[in-house]
C-alpha cells in the first residue's frame, strides 16, 4: 500500500506503507513535520513525550536494522524505552529493514509502530525533504492513502495551539525509591518525561516525587531537597501553572535543575522570553559550549523552541551556547543554585557527555 505525505505548502511526497494503516478506514495522521540527524536511536525517539503531535523525518538512510527492545515498565518507568508508548503522529525513512538483530531487540519496528497505531512511510528521499524544511522552516503536514481524495482547503491540525504538556504529563502525585541508600529527595514536575531522566535520579539514590505538570508545589506535604522541571513538548507559555511551582520554589531558595522544556519554564518564571525555532534542534550530534570553562559538549537534542538571551534579568547569565547557531543551551544564576539545560545530558539516545550535571545538581540537594 502506498502512502503520501502532503505539506502544508502543496508538497506531495509518495512512498510504500510500513506501519499502521487501515484503508478502509481512511485513516490520516496530521502534525508537525519535524527531521532528526540522529544515527541511532530511533526507540527513543518514539517514545520521547517531546515529539506529541509530530510527524518525524528520519534523515539517516536505514531505520529499523536493530529492531525495537522490550517495553517493559516497573512503576510506570519504562526500563529501556523513554515512555510506556509511542508520541509522535507519524514516521517518514528512506529505507526500512524489517530484518532486524540486536541482542536486546524483541520485536520489529513495523510490529511496534502497528501495535501502537502509528503510520510510516518508507522509499522516501528524507534528506531532500530535510533540506526543504530547513530553508522554509517547519511546516504542517498530513498522511494519508495516496488515492485518498484531498482537499487544498482542508484546515492542517497545528498541535503547539494546544497545551501538549497536559496530554503527556503524569495524572498524579507518585514517589518513586531507589534500590540502593537515599541521598536526597527531589520534586520532579513531569512535563512529559523522558525515563531515563527517571533512571538517571533513581541510580544516583535520589527519592523522586513526580508531579503533574499543573501540581502546586507550596501544596506539597513531603520535604524535598530540591526542584527539576522536565523536558517535553509543544509551547512552554502554555505551561504557566509549572512555571508559578518554579517561582514558589525560588523563595525558599533550593536548587533547581531543568532540562530541555525546564530551560525555558525556568525563564519564563524569572521574566524571560522564549521563542519558535525555525526548525529546532533534533540530534544527537549537537556541540555546546560551557561559557565558564569554554568545554564543548556534544550532546543529544529535541526542542522546537529557545529561550531569547537578551531577556534575561539581572542575576542570570547564558550559561551554554550551541556553536552550530549560537542560540542559548543554559542559564544560570550567579548566586543561587538554580541552573538548566536545553540539551539532554541523560542522552538515550545520544552522547552522555554533560551526565556529570546529575552529580552536580544531587551534590547541592544532599548538602
Amino acid at each position: 500500500m502506498q502512502l503520501k505525505l502532503i505539506l502544508k505548502d502543496g508538497t506531495e511526497v509518495v512512498g510504500k506503507s510500513f506501519g499502521y494503516f487501515s484503508q478502509k478506514k481512511n485513516v490520516s495522521a496530521d502534525g508537525e513535520v519535524v527531521f532528526n540527524t540522529g544515527m541511532v536511536g530511533y526507540p527513543e525517539a518514539l517514545t520521547d513525550p517531546s515529539y506529541r503531535g509530530q510527524i518525524l523525518v528520519l534523515t539517516y538512510p536505514l531505520i529499523g536494522n536493530y529492531g525495537v527492545p522490550s517495553d517493559q515498565a516497573l512503576r510506570h518507568v519504562s526500563q529501556q524505552l523513554e515512555s510506556e508508548k509511542i508520541h509522535l503522529r507519524g514516521l517518514v525513512v528512506s529505507e526500512y529493514s524489517s530484518d532486524y538483530s540486536h541482542w536486546r531487540a524483541k520485536k520489529s519496528l513495523e510490529d511496534f509502530l502497528i501495535k501502537h497505531r502509528i503510520p510510516a512511510i518508507q522509499g522516501v528521499d528524507t534528506r531532500a525533504l530535510t533540506q526543504k524544511l530547513r530553508e522554509h522552516g517547519v511546516m504542517l503536514g498530513k498522511i494519508i492513502p495516496v488515492d485518498a481524495k484531498f482537499d487544498r482547503s482542508m484546515a492542517f491540525s497545528d498541535p503547539n495551539i494546544n497545551n501538549l504538556v497536559a496530554e503527556v504529563s503524569c495524572r498524579k502525585k507518585e514517589i518513586l525509591n531507589p534500590k540502593d541508600k537515599r541521598v536526597a529527595t527531589v520534586a520532579l514536575i513531569d512535563c512529559g518525561i523522558k525515563h531515563n531522566i527517571l533512571r538517571s535520579f533513581l541510580n544516583r539514590g535520589v527519592r523522586v516525587i513526580r508531579l503533574p505538570w499543573n501540581y502546586d508545589v507550596s501544596k506539597l506535604r513531603e520535604k524535598y531537597d530540591g526542584l527539576f522541571i522536565s523536558n517535553g513538548p509543544g509551547n512552554p507559555k502554555l505551561a504557566i501553572q509549572a512555571a508559578e511551582s518554579v517561582r514558589h520554589v525560588m523563595k525558599e531558595s533550593k536548587p533547581i535543575f531543568g532540562i530541555c522544556l525546564g530551560v525555558q519554564i525556568m525563564a519564563l518564571a524569572v521574566g524571560a522570553d522564549t521563542y519558535k525555532l525555525k526548525y529546532g534542534h533534533r540530534s544527537c550530534n549537537q556541540p555546546c559550549t560551557d561559557l565558564k570553562t569554554g568545554r564543548c559538549h556534544i550532546t543529544s537534542q529535541n526542542h522546537g523552541y529557545a529561550v531569547d538571551a537578551k531577556t534575561l534579568p539581572k542575576g542570570w547569565s547564558v550559561w551554554m551556547k550551541n556553536e552550530n547557531d549560537g542560540t542559548v543551551e543554559g542559564i544560570r544564576h550567579k548566586t543561587k543554585p538554580w541552573f538548566a539545560v536545553q540539551f539532554h545530558p541523560e542522552a538515550s539516545p545520544g552522547p552522555e557527555d554533560a551526565a556529570y550535571l546529575f552529580d552536580e545538581f544531587v551534590e547541592l540537594m544532599a548538602k
